[in-house]
């Protein structure tokens, strides 16, 4: 098995907190050329951080007796009553159920609409007006909110930026993994601030997880469903998720091989009581797991919300369960994508504002790469900037020492997606992996884009649907590589 020798890495807390200078967070991200900057900027490397940092704490751990000198593996699971909680953390966990009660105060409006309702307007506001009217001097410590008072900007006008725009827009009624990473910038302004008590082999980073990242999750589940929030910037059925990125990340952390330190990180693996990853496609493995690991909790979400074979309403997902080396290979798959498809998109990252703790500056260690399919095919601005060529990073390499390897280092770059398949969900890119889904007792039911066999041809040549039995004529009605619109069964005369 694998390993990666990664050294130890936290996000920095300031030094000099009284001479530092807060700023109200702003938006830097206008086009292409500003995504190419961001990727090259220190806040991009906090961002990455501190996300292998909570990433980190969350993997299982060995744990030696001491007497008997017998190891035991020790699992990190959502209900876990026996880890330690600092208060803040406490407190933190209690916010969130004080915005998940506003709803009361909100209820969904009753008339007729075509998308997001809008009372999700009402909630926000109310919560907005409650922030600004000091609602977390009772969860937050008071030598946090003093910071900078006496200036023209204080602490709380960068926290609370980030903390209301982890919500969701009240404008377009849509939520995305854009509002999520301003939780995550929330959770990490207060790391910088000294707000937490010192980690000790991420006792902290869990506890994070466990009692205000996932009830954060839990309170925006119950806004979607509430207020039909649409998702913002989704990819559709071909992106991983309509709203959320970070459970799968977290929870295929949950579910890797136990390590004794973050320098014996496993590249693949899973722990011994980890479910196969084939279950995401079960929905009674899924109702068993999603109380205790945040992958299926958020695959539970999926459920709550659509209908129909999961591989046909989630195949990014299911082509994802097909891996065979563990859930350590999956979590190294997430962070890549995460890269990928979140941090390296302007419609994601175009509303994210930066202060003074995520600063929008050039990151002078980041590593000169060249410009990727990724970057090259965001919209730009038709006027000239001093940052037009500005030198990417490269995410692999960049976070510690120049030999050290990221978390889900190992292997080549991810190349271009192709179809639905995960890039590196199968080593056989371009090419689908064979999947097949049972819907009986002895009849397996393909996926239409399961097959290894060449696409079928497009306009011009004779195109079949994938149902079609082999020597079946199209129905009528249909063209020479046109296919009818008519439903395969709709000609049928019904029984009796």
């Amino acid at each position: 098995m694998s390993t990666a020798n990664i050294p130890p890495r936290a996000l920095h807390v300031i030094d000099n907190l009284s001479e530092h200078r807060f700023k109200v967070p702003a938006k830097c991200i206008n086009d292409g050329d500003d995504v190419s900057f961001f990727l090259a900027s220190r806040a991009y490397t906090d961002i990455l951080t501190f996300i292998f940092q909570l990433t980190a704490a969350v993997i299982p751990r060995k744990v030696k007796d001491g007497e008997t000198g017998k190891t035991t593996i020790r699992e990190w699971r959502l209900q876990d009553d026996d880890i330690t909680v600092p208060p803040i953390v406490e407190k933190l966990g209690q916010l969130m159920e004080t915005f998940k009660s506003i709803i009361d105060e909100a209820p969904p409006d009753t008339g007729p609409r075509r998308f997001g309702n809008v009372s999700f307007r009402k909630w926000y506001d109310i919560v907005r007006e409650r922030v600004a009217d000091g609602l977390l001097d009772d969860y937050l410590p008071a030598d946090i909110l003093v910071l900078g008072s006496e200036a023209a900007v204080p602490a709380r006008a960068e926290l609370e930026a980030y903390l209301i725009g982890s919500f969701g827009s009240s404008q377009r009624l849509d939520y995305g993994t854009g509002h999520e990473l301003s939780l995550l910038a929330f959770l990490g302004c207060l790391w910088k601030l000294g707000a937490f008590p010192e980690s000790n082999d991420g006792n902290v980073e869990r506890a994070l997880i466990l009692r205000v990242v996932e009830p954060y999750l839990e309170l925006i589940r119950r806004l979607i469903l509430t207020y039909t929030l649409e998702p913002a910037g989704s990819h559709g059925v071909w992106g991983l998720d309509d709203h959320s990125f970070l459970p799968y990340i977290l929870g295929s952390a949950q579910l890797s091989p136990a390590i004794s330190s973050t320098s014996e990180i496993a590249m693949e693996g899973s722990v011994p009581s980890a479910p196969d990853p084939g279950d995401v496609a079960k929905a009674n493995a899924v109702q068993r797991e999603r109380p205790r690991n945040m992958y299926f909790s958020a695959i539970g979400f999926i459920y709550d919300v659509k209908k129909g074979p999961f591989w046909e309403h989630s195949p990014i997902l299911f082509d994802i369960s097909g891996v065979k080396a563990g859930w350590a290979k999956i979590n190294k798959g997430m962070l890549k994508m995460y890269d990928k498809e979140v941090l390296s998109k302007f419609p994601v990252v175009q509303h994210f504002p930066f202060g003074s703790l995520f600063v929008w500056e050039k990151d002078p260690a980041a590593a000169e790469i060249a410009k990727t399919v990724h970057t090259a095919s965001q919209p730009n601005s038709s006027a000239p900037t001093a940052r037009s060529q500005p030198p990417l990073r490269d995410p692999i390499g960049d976070l510690g020492a120049q030999t050290t390897r990221a978390l889900w280092a190992g292997g080549s770059a991810m190349p271009p997606a192709s179809g639905t398949a995960a890039p590196w969900a199968s080593s056989r890119v371009p090419t689908r992996p064979e999947v097949s889904v049972p819907t009986g007792p002895n009849q397996p039911t393909r996926a239409p884009w399961a097959s290894n066999a060449p696409l079928p041809p497009g306009p011009g040549g004779t195109t079949t649907a994938p149902w079609a039995k082999p020597g079946a004529s199209a129905p009528s009605g249909e063209t020479q590589g046109i296919p009818s619109t008519r439903a395969p069964w709709a000609d049928k005369k019904p029984q009796g």
